[in-house]
C-alpha cells in the first residue's frame, strides 16, 4: 500500500532492477523524446490546441439553452422538464464520459482519445442539428457529451506530462478556463443565434468549429503518455535487436484487460481517500453554481428586468467577466504564493498544499456574491447590482477550480488522469442535476432566501481549504488512507 507518488515509484522499481540490460528507458535527462524536454513551440502549440478543445466542448454544454423555446416549438412540446433535461443530458454524457475514456488513455495513450473523440464529437453534433424528434436529440446530445469529455477528462494529464512543477501553474490555468469560461460563453452566442437562425443552426456552427479544431489537433498534438511512448520505443527496439526480453521501465506487466479494470477502479479508489473527495466535492459544489445561475438568469433578466431573448443572454458576461479576474489574479499570485510558501517552509520545495491559498480568500467570494445576487434580484435593484453579485461567484469559482485542478495535478502526477476523472464526474453529476430543482428552490424560497441557501453552503465548505492546508499532507500520507493504485 502506498500514496500515488510512492506507487508509482514501487511500480516501476519492480519492473526494472537498477542495472538491468532488458530494462528500455529514456536516453538520459536530456532524451529529446521525452516531452518534457519538447523545444517551447511544441509543448506550449499542444496545450493551446488542448485548451481550445476544453474549451470548445463545455461550450456546447450551454449553447442551446436559449434556443430551447424554439426547439419546443418546432417538436410541438411544453414540457419544462424536458426542456431542462435537453441541456443537462449532455452534462450527464460528460460525467458518464472519463470512466470510460480514463481507462482508455492508459492502454492506448491520450493523443489518439482526442483524435477519435473529435471526430465522433462532429458526427454526434450533427446528428443533433439533423435530429426530427426530441428524444433523438437527447441521445444524440448525451453521445456528444459522452465522446468529447477526453480533453477535460485527460487533459491534465497530458499537462502534467509536458510540463515541469514551475511551468505547471500557467498551463493549467490556461487549460482550466475552457470548462469555467465555455458554459458563459455559450448562451450568448446561442441566444443571438438561435433568434437569429434558429435553433439547429447553433449545431452547425459547432460542428464548423469542432472541424477546425479537429484539422489543427492533427497537425499540433503528439503522445505525451510516457508509458505508452516507452512502449512504443520497447517495440521499435524489440524489432531492431530481436531481444524479445526487452521490456519498459514503465511497463505494469498487465494484460490489457487488467490494466483496463484497474484504471476504471482507480478514479474511484482515490475519490474515496479524504483529500480527493473534500476537494472534488468543493469543486462540484462550486461548479454547479454556474449552472444553476444559469438556469435561473432568464428567468430573473426577462420577468424582473424585462430583457428580452436575444439581450438576456448578455447577462452571462458578467460571470464570465469575474472568471477572467480570477484567471489575472490566479496568473499574478498562484505562482508567486507558491514559491514564497516553498522557500519559506520547506527549503524551495513546494509542495501540492502550497497552491491553497489562494483557495482560501476566493471561498469568501462565492458566499458574498450569491447574497448579493439573490436580495438585490428578488428587490428589483438597478440590474447591475445582481450581475456584480454573479461576477465575484465568477472570480471565486475561477481561483478555486484552476487551484484544485493543479493541486490534484501536482499530488498525483502520474496519476492525475484518474484524480481529475474522478473530480469530473462528480463535477458533472451536480452540474447536471442541480439546475433541475433551481427554479422550485426559488419558488418555494424567493430570490433571497434561495441564494443565501446555496451561499450558507459555500460558506460551510470554506473550511475545507485551511483544512487541508494545514492538514492535507499528513492525510495523503497516513497509512489508513493510502491506496494501492
Amino acid at each position: 500500500m502506498g500514496t500515488p507518488e510512492s506507487s508509482a515509484k514501487v511500480g516501476q522499481d519492480a519492473v526494472a532492477e537498477e542495472g538491468d540490460p532488458n530494462v528500455v528507458d529514456w536516453d538520459g535527462p536530456d532524451d529529446p523524446a521525452n516531452p518534457q524536454n519538447w523545444s517551447h513551440l511544441w509543448k506550449w502549440g499542444n496545450i493551446v490546441v488542448l485548451a481550445v478543445i476544453t474549451f470548445n466542448v463545455p461550450l456546447a454544454s450551454t449553447m442551446l439553452a436559449p434556443g430551447v423555446p424554439r426547439l419546443l416549438e418546432d417538436f410541438g412540446t411544453n414540457n419544462q422538464s424536458l426542456a431542462t433535461f435537453v441541456v443537462s443530458v449532455y452534462i450527464l454524457g460528460l460525467a458518464a464520459g472519463p470512466l470510460v475514456l480514463a481507462p482508455m488513455s492508459e492502454l492506448y495513450g491520450r493523443v489518439i482519445i482526442y483524435h477519435v473523440g473529435n471526430v465522433l464529437f462532429i458526427i454526434f453534433t450533427l446528428g443533433c442539428a439533423l435530429s426530427t424528434n426530441i428524444n433523438m436529440l437527447i441521445a444524440f446530445r448525451f453521445l456528444s457529451g459522452l465522446v468529447g469529455a477526453g480533453p477535460i477528462t485527460i487533459g491534465g494529464g497530458s499537462i502534467a506530462d509536458l510540463t515541469t512543477l514551475k511551468q505547471r501553474g500557467t498551463a493549467m490555468s490556461i487549460w482550466s478556463l475552457g470548462p469555467l469560461l465555455g458554459p458563459s460563453i455559450g448562451p450568448i452566442a446561442g441566444g443571438f443565434l438561435s433568434q437569429a437562425a434558429g435553433w439547429r443552426w447553433i449545431f452547425w456552427v459547432l460542428v464548423i468549429t469542432a472541424g477546425v479544431i479537429t484539422i489543427a489537433g492533427l497537425l499540433v498534438l503528439r503522445e505525451t503518455h510516457a508509458p505508452t511512448l516507452l512502449e512504443r520505443k520497447t517495440r521499435r527496439l524489440r524489432k531492431e535487436t530481436g531481444n524479445m526480453n526487452l521490456h519498459s521501465k514503465l511497463d505494469s506487466r498487465l494484460a490489457p484487460k487488467d490494466l483496463f479494470i484497474r484504471s476504471i477502479v482507480r478514479p474511484f479508489k482515490l475519490l474515496v481517500t479524504p483529500t480527493c473527495l473534500l476537494l472534488s466535492v468543493y469543486s462540484a459544489f462550486v461548479y454547479a453554481m454556474i449552472y444553476f445561475m444559469f438556469s435561473t438568469f432568464s428567468f430573473i433578466f426577462e420577468g424582473n428586468y424585462g430583457f428580452g431573448q436575444g439581450t438576456v443572454g448578455l447577462v452571462y458576461i458578467a460571470l464570465g467577466i469575474g472568471m477572467m479576474i480570477g484567471l489575472v489574479i490566479q496568473q499574478v499570485a498562484g505562482n508567486r504564493i507558491m514559491e514564497k510558501l516553498a522557500d519559506k517552509r520547506n527549503n524551495g520545495k513546494p509542495k501540492p498544499e502550497y497552491r491553497i491559498p489562494p483557495m482560501i480568500l476566493a471561498g469568501l467570494f462565492i458566499p458574498t456574491g450569491l447574497l448579493i445576487y439573490g436580495w438585490t434580484a428578488q428587490y428589483h435593484v438597478q440590474w447591475a447590482v445582481p450581475l456584480l453579485g454573479t461576477l465575484l461567484v465568477g472570480v471565486g469559482i475561477c481561483i478555486i477550480n484552476i487551484n484544485i485542478n493543479i493541486y490534484l495535478v501536482d499530488a498525483y502526477t502520474i496519476y492525475a488522469a484518474s484524480a481529475l476523472a474522478a473530480s469530473t464526474v462528480l463535477r458533472s453529476v451536480f452540474g447536471a442535476t442541480f439546475p433541475l430543482f433551481a427554479l422550485q428552490l426559488f419558488q418555494v424560497l424567493g430570490l433571497g432566501w434561495g441564494n443565501s441557501l446555496l451561499g450558507f453552503i459555500a460558506l460551510a465548505m470554506w473550511p475545507i481549504p485551511p483544512l487541508l492546508f494545514y492538514y492535507g499532507e499528513k492525510l495523503r500520507m497516513h497509512p489508513k488512507f493510502q491506496v494501492k493504485l
